[in-house]
């Protein structure tokens, strides 16, 4: 993949929705996902963080890859989290990622352990030689304690199968000398600067807000393409209400997600949302369905409007 979009441009880090009893809910899944896909998602990214990917067992990583893969079918870039702090789990949760259909894997710097950068990159590399998929690499040391490194972005970016970078690192000029300087595809993986690392040069998003907001969110990137930045950054201001909701209220987001969709459950440690938050993130989202429908047709579908997981 060589494509300044190799998994597109509007991507979901999708939420794992769970049965009653805490079990993966794999058909509720699947209704998920092709709802986003129907909504704008151009691909999706599963078992991230938003995932609840810490409290899935290996076994449900691949069988919701599975079943996704199976609902949306070939067409749609299906990307699938790997990342652990054990190399070699990484490895394994990579080849089964691939074998259940995964289109790539979501690669997290290991965490806990604060490799060096040395071992960083071999540990990237080691993921990249041992799949047939490309791995979008995840930088976020708010929640590693690692960062990936600049001059290793740079090295890492000369492997054929390491294609993207999903960018959590809240270091604009070191992602602009990144794009300047290689081919790899920058995701933003913080709703907020989405608008500015595509301006940039950056490729997309990885979002969580899009679990309730696909529509709105892409097309703020649909207006920058056409030429009309002031009105991306119109729908980009109008996005910024939910986005603090459910991203910056102090709540992780898949506990926001999950409760504006009324998808189920958290694992714990998780813990749900109360009654008075969700309320607010629905009035926030009915908020900017309204802004948004005021200038112009309505984005396809509310799906925050109907339940995820039964």
């Amino acid at each position: 993949m060589t494509t300044p979009h190799p998994f597109g441009r509007a991507l979901c880090a999708m939420i794992t929705p769970f049965t009653r009893d805490g079990e993966l809910d794999a058909e509720a899944a699947a209704r998920h996902a092709l709802r986003l896909t129907a909504d704008g998602c151009d691909g999706l990214v599963l078992n991230g963080t938003t995932g609840e990917s810490p409290t899935t067992s290996d076994a449900e990583k691949t069988a919701l890859v599975r079943a996704v893969r199976e609902a949306v079918g070939p067409d749609v870039p299906v990307v699938a989290g790997v990342g652990t702090s054990d190399t070699r789990h990484t490895v394994e949760l990579a080849r089964a990622a691939e074998r259940a259909g995964a289109d790539g894997v979501l690669v997290v710097s290991p965490y806990y352990s604060r490799p060096p950068a040395q071992a960083v990159e071999a540990h990237f590399r080691k993921v990249a030689d041992a799949v047939g998929v490309p791995l979008m690499l995840y930088d976020i040391p708010g929640r590693t304690g690692v960062r990936i490194g600049t001059e290793s972005l740079l090295r890492l970016a000369g492997h054929p199968r390491i294609v993207a970078v999903k960018d959590c690192a809240y270091d604009l000029l070191g992602s602009s000398k990144v794009i300047a300087r290689t081919p790899l595809a920058y995701y933003s993986g913080c709703e907020e600067l989405n608008l500015p690392l595509y301006a940039v040069g950056g490729a997309g998003y990885v979002s969580t807000v899009a679990n309730a907001a696909p529509g709105p969110l892409r097309a703020v990137l649909d207006a920058f393409d056409a030429g009309d930045t002031a009105e991306a950054a119109r729908l980009n201001g109008l996005l910024l209400p939910l986005t603090e909701l459910m991203m910056a209220s102090g709540l992780p987001g898949t506990v926001t997600a999950k409760a504006l969709l009324d998808a189920g459950g958290v694992r714990e440690p998780l813990l749900p949302a109360d009654r008075e938050t969700a309320g607010r993130l629905r009035e926030a989202y009915e908020t900017l369905l309204a802004a948004v429908t005021a200038r112009g047709p309505a984005p396809a579908g509310e799906p925050a409007s109907a339940r995820v997981a039964p």
